[in-house]
């Protein structure tokens, strides 16, 4: 080793080197070696001999050599050459003044230093790159010499031992981590690369790599097995033939990566072994920041405030990374900028190891996860996303994946299998240019959202789309799939993070976990300004239309889906089906409460705008703009529709104004807006304080806080009251609404009621209350309706059809001092069981009267008057039968039973009307009807039922001393015969045909009689005998 040597040998030695590469004989054995090497190297042929030129000019040119001889003989004459800066031909009158300038060294011929062991060119070589990274701070270098420079670096790529300070200072290392390493063709340096950042590696063995490797960044042919590797293909795709480019820019590592990248990536032939060099530069660019000298100009006060420490291993990249995307503060835009474009250039979405921190974080999860993908490739970075934020991801790996695709999502070829299946489409529809080509005027995620805007365009969302508008069926997919994954994150859609950054500092800054920021923005969509309202308008919308964008949610009702929605599932065009079927199992036993929350908060989300309700939206979007303009909340546009169909159907107009499809839709929107409180803001604000005060520990599913107001609704505020009487009202009018009811009595409905209209489904019901097989929970839920229905006629439809004109006839005095919004407390509905008793109702309400007359019979509670005005005595009275599940007539017995009794003169009142209605039909007595029932099976069975006629032919059968009745009947017979008796003592008469039954029952009724008689003799022998009372007139004055 020459530092070893004396002063006066190396001298000596050396300038017996510098005779070498200056003595024209060394310059004739070149000419006899190397002849017909000489005549087809044009430039070398033409060297002015004896001045060493000869043999400089084939070194530069080494690398064309093809005869063996020649070639080792230049070989030989290069190790010598470069074993000091001053041998090389041209070097040292090049680059004097910068040697000068930047103090790197003497350049006294002969002079004992170090820096003839190569650490001129070292020093050098770092102030070229320290001025790359710089920009106008450091000292800046002569054009020619950094030519020099470079091209000294260029000749040296091959043989390690040719950068002398390279070889000195990693002489041990290479003995370390090479040592089976063959010298030549660059094979050492690439290995010294792979282990630059292991921990046994020396520092200065370090810095010299680097050094070498940012020389490479800026001149690809520093490598000599990139060079070679890639020369036919740069050639192919005219990678280096650029004109406009300044040579600088041309020969920047970048350049040549991006050109050769465009190729593979437009699906053109790129030899293995070029792909594979590529691969490892692109990877030791994502290994380390400081190879890259805009990220080291641009970035240097990220570096430090964030990032300090964590130079290794790619992690400064990726600490970088984080603070882009806002994780750590804010990022100025030309470091942003700078990193976007060290992304393009390493492109490490095409193979997920190129990027080493991200591989090493990601290593267990891909071996668990992603095995079944081929190691390398592209779609592993999918799959990794796929099982973002779920149990077999972990933290570090998930961070690293976000930094990554966060800038990934900013440029849509940096995701390969996109850009394979899309860039036709994206030419075509989004005027995109090449793969290697930007242009500043499109903002960060602008094609990609170009692509999904036309993915989801359908012919029904206007006019009929030329096929050209179209994406292709394979684009399509890798559009959606990339949507579903992107979702995840708001910072993976610049268009949403850019226009509601303010929003989501304003309204969003606790919401940190997983999707809850796009949540957050939703639920205070209203709030948003308009730029923000707009983009997460058209997501959402994308979203009710493609419900698996919202993944998080996916993955919570997996276990739902593959129960009841495997169907829509498995379609690759979703068009709401999914959302659909979600929301009608929603109260599945599969579904979680993570998934319940998440389908109902996507419906809370639709009542905020039509649009958001796909199915609907595609369904009724004619109908809307026809028929309810400028109305923009789906709940609004609901009702607007419902009234225009409810009175359509009132007016029995021949052709409906909404279409038969928005009608079809508009019924599965009602369905679903009945199952919860919220999905019906109207009543949901009017009652905020009623379900607070009686409903707070009610769940708002299963339609259950809708049942608590309605079994609270004596004792609800007003406006509360009014608005759960309308939503009673329509629900009876279309039982299909009443959520509850349709739940409770599902099977029911099957079994009895299958070929019911939807809405005579309630009446149905009660038809069959009484069945052996009917669910009791069911019969419960029936009873209920009807308590509700007795207390106002208008919340039973069939009865307000059937009376419509004996209510106004007989009930007028009621309905004067009636409101809109309240119950009647069935006063109406006991007017006409009054009138029926009296016989004066027409047929149709006769019947509808006599079936109320027989339910509230059985059951008290079915009786509003009686309830009301006899409150007490049946606390009291009749507290037993009161308490009974099931409810058979026995109160109403009771409160017959004591008549005598009761103290209240209105309760009396009703027991008298109750007595008055049996007469009119013993069906309207059951516990008179069941001991009876054999009797009027052999005594009255030609009779038939109403007006009284069966009650006459028992009353009959009971003073027919041949007929013998059962004793029960017999015995209750005789009681209601006394009651009766009693009823007409104690009633006041209302008309004559009461004043003529009590005379006619009264026990005095000839003495009555006769006296009635004789006063009316008396009047009339009065007249007779005294004459006219009035004065005679004239005839004349009568004919005045």
């Amino acid at each position: 080793m020459e530092i070893d040597i004396s002063a006066d040998c190396n001298h000596l030695l050396w300038n017996y080197k510098l005779n070498l590469t200056t003595d024209q004989k060394f310059e004739s054995v070149a000419v006899e070696v190397c002849k017909s090497t000489i005549s087809e190297l044009k430039e070398c042929a033409d060297e002015e001999r004896g001045k060493g030129f000869l043999v400089s000019c084939l070194v530069d040119h080494r690398g064309n050599i093809t005869e063996y001889q020649c070639h080792q003989y230049i070989t030989k004459m290069t190790s010598i050459i470069f074993s000091d800066y001053r041998l090389i031909c041209g070097f040292m009158d090049k680059c004097r003044e910068d040697i000068n300038v930047l103090h790197c060294g003497s350049i006294t011929t002969g002079e004992k230093d170090l820096h003839s062991q190569g650490e001129v060119i070292a020093c050098l070589e770092k102030a070229l790159v320290r001025e790359a990274e710089q920009q106008g701070k450091a000292q800046q270098i002569r054009e020619e010499c950094k030519k020099s420079i470079m091209r000294v670096a260029e000749l040296s790529s091959d043989d390690f031992h040719l950068d002398r300070y390279l070889y000195f200072s990693c002489r041990d290392d290479r003995e370390r981590f090479c040592e089976n390493t063959q010298a030549g063709e660059g094979r050492v340096y690439k290995c010294l690369f792979n282990h630059k950042f292991e921990e046994a590696m020396s520092e200065k063995c370090r810095d010299a790599l680097t050094t070498r490797q940012k020389l490479i960044a800026q001149d690809y042919k520093v490598s000599y097995s990139l060079a070679k590797s890639c020369k036919a293909d740069l050639r192919k795709y005219r990678c280096n033939l650029d004109t406009n480019l300044p040579r600088a820019r041309e020969a920047r590592l970048s350049y040549l990566l991006l050109c050769l990248e465009s190729a593979v990536h437009r699906g053109r032939m790129v030899s293995g072994e070029c792909q594979g060099e590529m691969l490892d530069y692109r990877r030791m660019l994502m290994e380390d920041f400081s190879l890259s000298p805009e990220i080291v100009l641009h970035c240097r006060g990220e570096i430090e405030a964030h990032c300090s420490g964590l130079h290794r291993k790619g992690r400064t990249l990726h600490c970088l990374m984080r603070v882009g995307r806002g994780d750590k503060g804010p990022i100025d835009n030309l470091c942003q900028n700078a990193l976007q474009a060290l992304i393009q250039s390493a492109d490490p979405g095409a193979d997920y190891r190129i990027d080493r921190a991200l591989n090493e974080a990601c290593e267990s999860v891909i071996q668990t996860a992603c095995k079944h993908i081929r190691n390398g490739d592209p779609m592993i970075l999918s799959c990794l996303m796929e099982h973002l934020y779920t149990e077999k991801m972990v933290e570090d790996c998930e961070h690293r994946l976000l930094e990554l695709q966060y800038f990934i999502s900013r440029d849509w070829k940096l995701d390969p299998v996109l850009y394979r299946k899309c860039q036709n489409d994206a030419s075509r529809l989004c005027h995109t240019h090449g793969w290697n080509e930007t242009s500043e005027l499109m903002p960060p995620g602008a094609v990609f959202s170009c692509l999904y805007r036309h993915a989801y365009r359908t012919e029904e969302q206007g006019r009929r789309l030329d096929p050209e508008q179209h994406l292709t069926r394979d684009c399509k997919v890798e559009v959606q799939r990339i949507l579903h994954q992107r979702a995840l994150d708001v910072k993976l859609d610049p268009e949403l993070q850019k226009r509601c950054m303010t929003d989501l500092g304003k309204w969003c800054s606790e919401k940190t976990e997983t999707g809850q920021e796009l949540e957050c923005l939703q639920d205070h969509l209203e709030d948003l300004v308009s730029d923000c309202r707009d983009v997460v308008g058209n997501l959402t919308e994308l979203e009710s239309e493609d419900i698996q964008i919202e993944a998080l949610l996916i993955r919570a009702c997996e276990p739902v889906i593959q129960s009841h929605c495997h169907d829509v599932a498995d379609n690759q065009i979703d068009t709401g089906d999914l959302m659909e079927c979600l929301v009608q199992n929603k109260h599945q036993k599969e579904m979680n409460d993570k998934c319940a929350v998440g389908v109902t908060h996507f419906q809370l989300i639709q009542m905020k705008d039509f649009r958001f309700s796909y199915k609907f939206k595609m369904a009724c979007k004619e109908d809307v703009l026809k028929l309810c303009p400028n109305i923009k909340k789906k709940v609004d546009v609901v009702i607007c529709l419902s009234t225009t169909v409810r009175n359509d159907t009132l007016q029995d107009v021949k052709e409906q104004r909404v279409s038969l499809k928005c009608r079809r839709q508009l019924r599965v929107e009602e369905l679903e807006m009945s199952e919860d409180i919220r999905l019906e803001p109207e009543l949901h604000d009017s009652c905020k304080k009623d379900i607070n005060r009686f409903c707070s520990a009610v769940s708002f599913g299963n339609a259950q806080v809708i049942e608590c107001l309605k079994e609270n609704k004596q004792h609800l505020t007003h406006t509360c009251h009014q608005k759960v009487f309308k939503l009673q009202e329509t629900e009876m009018m279309d039982p299909e609404l009443d959520y509850q009811l349709m739940r409770v009595c599902k099977q029911m409905i099957k079994r009895f009621c299958a070929e019911s209209d939807a809405k005579n489904m309630l009446h149905c019901l009660k038809q069959n209350k009484n069945s052996e097989l009917m669910d009791p929970k069911c019969k419960q839920m029936i009873t209920k309706r009807q308590i509700t229905q007795s207390t106002d006629y208008r919340l039973n439809p069939v009865l307000r059809k059937a009376c419509k004109a004996d209510i106004p006839k007989f009930c007028q005095n009621i309905l004067n001092k009636a409101s809109d919004d309240n119950e009647l407390e069935g006063e109406v509905i006991s007017c006409l069981k009054l009138k029926y008793a009296d016989q004066r109702l027409s047929t149709d309400c006769e019947d509808q009267i006599r079936v109320i007359l027989q339910e509230s019979a059985l059951d008290y509670r079915l009786d509003p008057q009686l309830q009301l005005h006899c409150k007490d005595e049946i606390t009291h009275l009749c507290a037993e039968e009161a308490a009974a599940q099931e409810q058979t007539g026995q109160v109403e017995e009771c409160l017959k039973n004591n008549l005598l009794k009761l103290k209240q003169e209105a309760c009396k009142k009703e027991v008298l009307n109750m007595l008055k209605e049996s007469k009119a039909d013993i069906f309207v007595d059951p516990v008179l009807h069941t001991a009876c029932a054999l009797d009027l099976k052999h005594h009255c069975a030609a009779i038939t039922p109403g007006r009284g006629r069966q009650m006459s032919c028992l009353m009959e059968a009971l003073q027919d001393k041949r007929v013998r009745l059962q004793p029960e009947c017999k015995k209750r017979l005789q009681d209601r015969i006394d009651m009766w008796s009693y009823a007409a003592k104690v009633a006041p008469a209302e008309g004559f045909s009461d004043l003529a039954v009590q005379v006619m029952t009264s026990p005095s009724k000839n003495y009555i009689l006769f006296m009635i008689a004789l006063a009316i003799c008396t009047l009339f022998l009065v007249g007779l005998l005294c004459g006219r009372i009035t004065k005679r007139v004239t005839r004349e004055l009568k004919d005045r």
